[in-house]
């Protein structure tokens, strides 16, 4: 009888134990739900937005339901920092030239090779993105090139700090790897204050985007003037992506372009409408001819894929960041990698609206 006892608690202890486990693995991450921000987690988590992006290699702001974050401090960081040690730098130094096939773009090699779009032109001295099969570019730097932009980048003049704490309202022009918290830190300022200052109802910023910082205390109507950019194409990223976002779920339906389903193309009529597009109801070829390639892509614009179940550009989306774009796919509207084999495959280029 005593050693069923004894046995009886051995179970009792392995399955507290087993359960303890369970519970440190689920606290080890969050799936990301409807109307959640970074600020909002960096805050409930007792950490900060730019330490969250790291721990996630986010490179913006932008989430998606269901997704699902790495919090800080968690086991599964020391597992994810293993194959970083262990990648081996296998053939570093050759396939330095790559040699143009049928059907190929600039910017599949691109990202087929891990490089922007604007070091393969350069690196090539192209001005267009015209090629044509059998020519030979090159795509990785060779290693004697190195030193000589190294020495050039310790050169540069160290970046300023940032201006000092604002009292009157002044405007700040959002660069490259700009994000909320960064501004609301060199501005001595919280990302909350800024979002009130701006009406931003997310925490996605865009390249060029002019902000408003502070003012609101010498300013009567509490009403901050917000000028837009030089160059705004039919809408804000943020509403755009926000207004996108809200549809992730609803079902494909061959030439929809409402809530009850979406085609690719009725799904990108619709975001854009809603977000102050005057823009008709086209193809994907009528966007596609209506838009420019670009270099460096932002969130909101546009990304185009070719020969998917048609020959030619068959399907488009909006770029999200961290090589991810949201579409109406035969699965319905969701958020998709450009490294998934399919989507890489055929993939054709980013493109911004005339």
């Amino acid at each position: 009888m005593e050693k069923v006892k004894k046995q009886m608690v051995s179970i009792a202890a392995a399955a507290m134990l087993s359960s303890a486990f369970a519970a440190q693995a689920s606290a080890d991450t969050y799936v990301v739900k409807k109307g959640d921000t970074l600020s909002q987690l960096a805050t409930k988590y007792k950490t900060t937005v730019p330490e969250l992006k790291k721990r996630n290699n986010l490179s913006s702001d932008f989430l998606f339901i269901n997704q699902t974050l790495q919090l800080p401090g968690t086991s599964k960081e020391q597992k994810n920092s293993k194959p970083a040690v262990v990648t081996p730098p296998a053939n570093s130094n050759t396939n330095y030239t790559y040699t143009v096939k049928p059907g190929d773009t600039l910017s599949k090699i691109a990202l087929n090779h891990k490089i922007s779009l604007v070091d393969l032109m350069g690196w090539n001295n192209l001005s267009h993105h015209i090629i044509r099969p059998g020519q030979v570019l090159k795509v990785k730097k060779s290693a004697q090139s190195t030193p000589a932009k190294n020495t050039e980048t310790s050169a540069a003049p160290p970046a300023p700090t940032g201006p000092a704490p604002v009292v009157n309202s002044t405007a700040y022009i959002v660069v490259k790897g700009d994000t909320l918290s960064t501004i609301a830190v060199k501005n001595k300022t919280s990302v909350q204050q800024i979002k009130e200052w701006n009406k931003l109802n997310s925490d996605l910023i865009y390249i060029g985007q002019k902000l408003v910082l502070g003012g609101t205390e010498q300013n009567p109507s509490k009403q901050p003037v917000i000028e837009k950019p030089a160059k705004v194409e039919n809408s804000t990223a943020n509403s755009l992506l926000a207004e996108a976002q809200k549809h992730i779920g609803v079902p494909y339906k061959w030439a929809g372009s409402t809530p009850e389903g979406f085609d690719c193309s009725g799904f990108i009529y619709y975001v854009l409408n809603k977000s102050g597009s005057q823009l008709g109801r086209y193809s994907t070829d009528g966007y596609y001819s209506r838009s420019y390639y670009i270099n460096q892509p932002q969130p909101g614009d546009l990304v185009f894929f070719e020969n998917t179940y048609r020959p030619g550009i068959s399907h488009m989306g909006f770029y999200v960041g961290d090589n991810q774009f949201i579409h109406a796919s035969s699965n319905g509207v969701e958020v998709s990698s450009l490294d998934d084999p399919y989507y890489k495959k055929h993939f054709d280029g980013f493109k911004r609206f005339y």
